[in-house]
Parts: structure tokens; C-alpha cells; sequence
């Protein structure tokens, strides 16, 4: 019984010793390829940079599409998003809940836009990438469907629009599109597209939320 812990001791070790190699190998990936571009920076040469045995690169990776990959991915989706998606599940306002909605699309769009030039130097088209988009497009869309469904328990939905249509309204205006044409192509700033985005949706999908003198008065009403 006693030699649980160990193992346990011994499995973190290991796990944390794993994802410093990873961080390692990419960290070392992407400095060689913003510098010598996709095809010159080699499995070897990342091998060697991270200073890991070859073998290893292949078994953490696989290959350097899928280091390229996760390089993007990590970018969008690091430590500042999981914060955001952490605060965005305590909330309880309907109205910061859809806000903290647009603070999320920037992080995560402001993430990949810092990979941009990365992809550039790469050349390439990464199928992976986009398989994890559908993927990410779904699983958007659910939680879209959690933050409708605070509104209108709150009563707070615009009445002009159904839950349905709601949905359908946040995972259009939250998708990449919007943010690469305002700040991409019109040279909005990220916080401005954060602002806009953010109105635009409170104004679209809610109600004004009543005084607290018409909220008394509703309530002595029902009684």
C-alpha cells in the first residue's frame, strides 16, 4: 500500500519531464522555421535545437506538419484562453456572459493571427488544421448553446428572435470571418472588434435589463 504514492510521484515526474520536451521540441520548431523557412528546418535540425535524439522528435510529433499544428493551435488556445473559458463558466450576468464571449473570439483569433507568419514561411496547407476547425466550429456552436440558454432563463432574450435563431446569430457573428475582415483587412484594432463585437451582440440578442425600481414594482404587483 505504501508504494502508491511513489508510483504516483514517479508518474508526474514523467509526465512533467514529457511536456517540457514537447514544449522543447516545438519551442525549438518554430524558431527554425521563422528563420530558415518549412522546408530547410528539418527533424534533425529541430532534433538537434531541442537537443533531443531524433527518435524522439518522431514519437512526441510524428512529423513536422503536426508540430507546425500544434504550434497554432497553442497559440489560440494556451493559458489566456483556458483562463477566459474558466471565468466565462462562473458567470451568471447573461449580459457579462455574452461579453466574456467576445473577449474570447479576440483571444482566440488574436492567437492564430500571432502564427500567421509562421504558416507563411511554412508554404503549406495543413489539413489538420483544418479538421480541427470543424471540430472547434461544432464545439463552439454547443457552447454557444449554454450561454443562449442562460439568457433566456433570465428572460433577458431579445423577444424577436427565437433560441434557435439566437444560436445561430452568436456562432456567426463569434466566427473567424468577422474578426479577419474588421481587423485583418479593415485594420480595426483587436480591442476595437472586442468593443464592437461585444455591443453588437448585447444589442442584437437581449433586452434592456429593468431598473430595480420597476423590478419592485413588479414584484409587489405579483404579490
Amino acid at each position: 500500500m505504501a508504494k502508491k504514492p511513489l508510483r504516483s510521484y514517479y508518474s508526474l515526474v514523467r509526465s512533467k519531464q514529457a511536456d517540457e520536451t514537447r514544449a522543447r521540441i516545438a519551442a525549438a520548431a518554430r524558431k527554425l522555421i521563422l528563420s530558415r523557412g518549412f522546408e530547410a528546418a528539418t527533424i534533425e535540425t529541430i532534433a538537434r535545437d531541442a537537443g533531443v535524439a531524433v527518435p524522439t522528435v518522431y514519437a512526441v510529433f510524428g512529423s513536422k506538419r503536426r508540430i507546425l499544428t500544434e504550434l497554432v493551435e497553442r497559440a489560440a488556445f494556451g493559458p489566456i484562453f483556458q483562463k477566459l473559458i474558466g471565468e466565462a463558466e462562473a458567470l451568471t450576468d447573461p449580459e457579462a456572459r455574452l461579453r466574456m464571449v467576445a473577449r474570447i473570439a479576440r483571444q482566440v483569433y488574436d492567437g492564430e493571427r500571432s502564427e500567421s507568419e509562421l504558416l507563411r514561411k511554412a508554404r503549406v496547407v495543413l489539413p489538420e488544421l483544418a479538421a480541427r476547425e470543424e471540430e472547434r466550429n461544432c464545439g463552439r456552436y454547443e457552447a454557444h448553446c449554454i450561454t443562449v440558454e442562460i439568457i433566456a432563463r433570465a428572460r433577458r432574450l431579445n423577444p424577436a428572435i427565437s433560441v434557435q435563431e439566437a444560436r445561430d446569430i452568436l456562432w456567426s457573428f463569434t466566427a473567424r470571418d468577422l474578426y479577419r475582415l474588421f481587423v485583418v483587412d479593415r485594420k480595426w484594432t483587436p480591442g476595437r472588434y472586442e468593443e464592437w463585437l461585444a455591443e453588437t451582440l448585447v444589442t442584437m440578442l437581449m433586452t434592456k435589463a429593468p431598473h430595480r425600481s420597476q423590478r419592485r414594482t413588479s414584484a409587489t404587483v405579483s404579490r
